[in-house]
């Protein structure tokens, strides 16, 4: 049987990510901080890692300058391994000079260097999941069926159907025919494929797919027009090739709104999150920044998750996040926030205003990213059941208030409906 030696890792980089802007408007998705410490591109990276894939490519376009630093700091193997993390950057060549149009045409434009790998297996991955999972269970399901593509499929009710692409999936584990969100309850019949769980039914693809190389090669080669992999090579694939899908029941979220991204943060907080960040068995990766630890001051703190590098001063902060050197001044309170932190402990701008919260402030329901700096006694409210708002000093997505990266607050401000 082939081994993990044999496996590729291909990340999707990520593309323009407007459903999280303003937290994409200087970074790509797969940069954006999540709990308080990482980012989101250490999920699948470290997934491969414990899986026992140590060559990884990162296909990059929008974006990427963020993406890149931290790499390239957080993922460096010793002269005694072979491994690597390499990005894969959009580029002319004399063959094309367009961007990666999809999934799949990202792809197709680095065969060259997948194929220079000599990978027999090659994974590819969403570089915005939050999930935990062992490649080599799926690889070895892979291998036993004799499976020229295998997809990832995690159960999905029927209140969520129209959400994804539902998969038909035979007794046998071989994926007979595919729907892209299905609205039509009548359709939707004919994709059940778990009889047994009536709240849900269906299979839904999670975006993992594991490709032998040649028929990945043949497949993005004989059909140059299809840009996508869920919605053109997988359901071209179903049609004469041997496509299986491998079942996942565990935790898994795709961080693809601001919405999103705020509920999954925020869920890490309490005492039984959903995804756990202390598995000792298969850790999450990071860059290494070595920070002091964390002080907080005659202070009052329920369900809060803290990093390293932290100052905390005679503040009252509930149900939040605060980051990495996050700095909160006497008398502020927050709830239910998310504090991204900071890359640096001096201000860099507009130097009268500390880096982090300012003294009384309240921030209730906002999301403030990397860098900002909030004057004394600023207000932040919700703005539930508003429309979305782009300001000059803040934005408004499904009532949730982001400030964005590097964005100064003055003194006394009120953000509020």
């Amino acid at each position: 049987m082939p081994s993990m030696n044999d496996v590729l890792g291909v990340i999707m980089g990520g593309g323009r990510g407007a459903r999280l802007h303003p937290l994409t408007k200087m970074r790509s998705k797969p940069a954006v901080p999540i709990a308080g410490k990482y980012r989101l591109i250490d999920i699948p990276i470290s997934n491969c890692i414990n899986s026992g894939i140590y060559r990884v490519a990162i296909l990059t376009q929008f974006n990427s300058v963020s993406l890149h630093r931290h790499i390239s700091q957080a993922y460096n193997f010793d002269a005694f391994h072979t491994g690597w993390v390499e990005i894969l950057a959009a580029e002319q060549t004399p063959e094309s000079a367009d961007w990666y149009q999809g999934t799949a045409d990202a792809v197709r434009k680095q065969l060259f260097e997948i194929q220079a790998s000599g990978a027999e297996y090659v994974l590819i991955l969403a570089g915005d999941h939050l999930y935990r999972m062992d490649y080599r269970e799926m690889a070895e399901f892979h291998w036993e069926k004799g499976a020229d593509i295998t997809v990832a499929v995690q159960p999905v009710a029927r209140s969520e159907s129209s959400r994804f692409g539902i998969l038909k999936v035979e007794s046998d584990g071989r994926i007979s025919s595919f729907v892209e969100k299905p609205k039509d309850p009548e359709v939707q019949k004919k994709f059940i494929s778990r009889l047994h769980d009536e709240e849900r039914p269906f299979l839904g693809s999670m975006g993992i797919y594991l490709f032998k190389t040649t028929v990945l090669i043949d497949l993005l080669t004989k059909f140059p027009d299809y840009d996508d992999f869920g919605g053109d090579i997988i359901p071209e694939a179903i049609k004469s090739l041997n496509v299986y899908g491998f079942d996942f029941d565990g935790y898994w979220e795709d961080i693809g709104t601001i919405r999103s991204f705020y509920e999954t943060n925020l869920k890490l907080t309490s005492s039984n999150p959903p995804f756990n960040f202390y598995d000792p068995k298969a850790p999450i990766y990071t860059h290494a920044r070595f920070l002091p630890g964390s002080t907080v001051e005659d202070s009052t703190l329920q369900d809060v998750l803290i990093a390293e590098g932290c100052r905390i001063r005679k503040a009252e902060i509930t149900h939040s996040i605060v980051g990495i050197r996050g700095q909160v001044s006497e008398g502020s309170v927050i709830r239910d926030s998310i504090i991204m932190g900071a890359d640096y402990y001096t201000p860099k701008k507009h130097p009268e205003i500390p880096i982090g919260i300012g003294r009384n402030c309240l921030i209730e329901s906002a999301i403030l990213d990397k860098n900002v700096q909030i004057g004394d006694d600023v207000v932040i409210k919700s703005f539930a059941g508003s429309k979305d708002i782009d300001h000059e000093l803040y934005f408004v997505r499904d009532g949730i208030v982001v400030i964005a990266k590097d964005t100064v607050i003055p003194p006394g401000t009120r953000i509020e409906p």
